[in-house]
Parts: structure tokens; sequence; C-alpha cells
């Protein structure tokens, strides 16, 4: 959304996340993360912490996607994380009747930072939330082949084979892009079987 404020942090959990569910239904989750500076101290030849940033963030799930449950599942504290979210400020009124104002990072993207761990990816449904267990930094794992879908798709039925269809003049035989164009607009670019259908896939 135009005029929005944009910010991506990197830092650490400072306390596991959170995950609570509001009066009207909706699931949110709350962390913090702090981002410190480092400096190189040339008098003591060593690398010092600066100032440490505390950013308040929250998580929401919705039909299409499971941000919060997925991040209560994922992460927890000390993990080092990269997260990208729009930068808002509230107002709300205190228990002694104050008026105050707060600055929190709403999340759209977060995971863990590899700089210094490894992590195990795995794919979930649409809607369905989390559906994996986390093996951030588990130095026994290799490293993730990509997405894994939480579940194999339905074999498909045998089929009788098809004559061979002609190859069109001036095309080579076995050519693998020598494909003739789909009835259908948009079904043989990108086709995969790797999932059932379209609407199994989740929300990016």
């Amino acid at each position: 959304m135009a005029g929005e404020t944009m910010l991506t942090i990197v830092g650490n959990l400072t306390a596991d996340p959170e995950l609570r569910t509001l009066g009207n239904g909706s699931t949110v989750a709350n962390l913090t993360i702090a981002s410190s500076t480092r400096q190189f101290n040339r008098q003591s030849n060593q690398w010092e912490d600066g100032d440490t940033l505390f950013m308040n963030c929250s998580a929401w799930d919705s039909q299409r996607q499971k941000l919060a449950s997925n991040i209560v599942a994922t992460l927890a504290k000390g993990m080092r994380v990269i997260a990208s979210g729009r930068l808002l400020q509230r107002s709300y009124q205190a228990q002694d009747g104050s008026q105050r104002t707060v600055t929190e990072m709403r999340l759209e993207e977060i995971g863990p930072a590899l700089t210094r761990a490894t992590a195990q990816v795995t794919r979930v449904q649409a809607g369905g939330g989390y559906a994996g267990g986390s093996t951030y930094g588990d130095p026994n794992r290799g490293p993730a082949n990509g997405w894994q879908n939480s579940q194999s798709p339905a074999p498909a039925p045998a089929q009788s084979q098809a004559p061979a269809s002609p190859v069109e003049p001036g095309v080579q035989q076995g050519d693998p892009w020598a494909q003739t164009m789909p009835a259908t607009p948009g079904s043989g670019f990108g086709a995969s079987t790797d999932f059932p259908s379209n609407d199994s896939d989740p929300e990016f």
C-alpha cells in the first residue's frame, strides 16, 4: 500500500513467540526482535556490541495463510531471524487511564537467518496451518532440499498408451522444446505434478 513504511530487521528473539486468540476469533502472534550493531574497537582489537534496538512485532492468521501459527510452531527464544514488514504506530489507553503510543512491526515474512545455522523447511497446505517440526540449527541434518509436500499426491490412474504424435515440419525428433501450443492458455508452461491441484497450494 502506498505511503507505508517498509522495514527489514535482522536480530534475535528475546522470548518464545506468544500466540493469542482474540474475542473476535482472530489469532495473533507477538514477539520481540533484538537487533544489535557491531563495532570494532581498535584499542582492544575486538568486536563489541553497540546499541540494541528492541522491535515489537505482530503476525496474524488469515483464511489464506497461517503466519502466526507457523511462527509459534517454528521459532523460539534466541533464534536469529530475518523479518520484513510494515512499521505501524498505534495508540491505546493504559490501565491507569493514560493515553500511550507504541510503534510496532506488522510482519509479512519472517524466517531463520542461515549465516550461523541451518533449517529444514516443510511446506504446508493452504489454510491447514503448520505441518512439521522445526530442525533449526541441527548440525546432523543436511541442507534443505527445497519444499517438501506434507501430503503425497494420489497415484495417477493407468492410461492406455496413446499413439505418437507426428513431428512438425522443421522440428528435430526428440527435441524437448518441440511442444505444440496447449489448447488451454497457461496449461503447458510451468505445469507440475508435484502437488494434487492448484487449490491445495499455499498462498505466498
